[in-house]
């Protein structure tokens, strides 16, 4: 898929995947609804839930995603567009942490992804 046409839980989730996040080892149904973090990475501990990890939609989440990334959104015309300056990269979409986030994922994932079948 397309990183410019990531939305709602695909563009979450990749932004997990672009963090170096992973499923949590577990068969259980309840561990395996949790991402495995890396505590450097993260504020939110050792392990967070998928469902509670909307950094597309949470400004407390994405934020700081953007402020460590380097990562500026600004509006264009109908679309917001964001910018990552340490990479030249822009990407856009139809709030500034969407346009962010998938700026975020290109800059660590590239231009296209693989995105689990569910949330396409």
């Amino acid at each position: 898929m397309k990183t410019s046409e990531l939305i709602g839980s695909a563009l979450d989730w990749a932004v997990a995947k672009a963090q170096g996040w992973t499923d949590y080892p577990s068969d259980s149904i309840e561990c395996g609804s949790k991402w495995h973090c890396d505590p450097e990475n993260t504020p939110f501990g050792r392990v967070m839930g998928k469902d509670h990890f909307k950094p597309s939609t949470d400004w407390a989440q994405g934020g700081p995603i953007i402020e460590r990334e380097k990562i500026t959104p600004h509006a264009d015309d109908d679309d917001w567009v964001a910018q990552a300056w340490k990479l030249v990269i822009t990407e856009s979409g139809p709030t500034p942490l969407i346009a962010a986030m998938r700026c975020y994922v290109a800059s660590k994932l590239g231009d296209e992804i693989d995105i689990p079948e569910e949330l396409k």
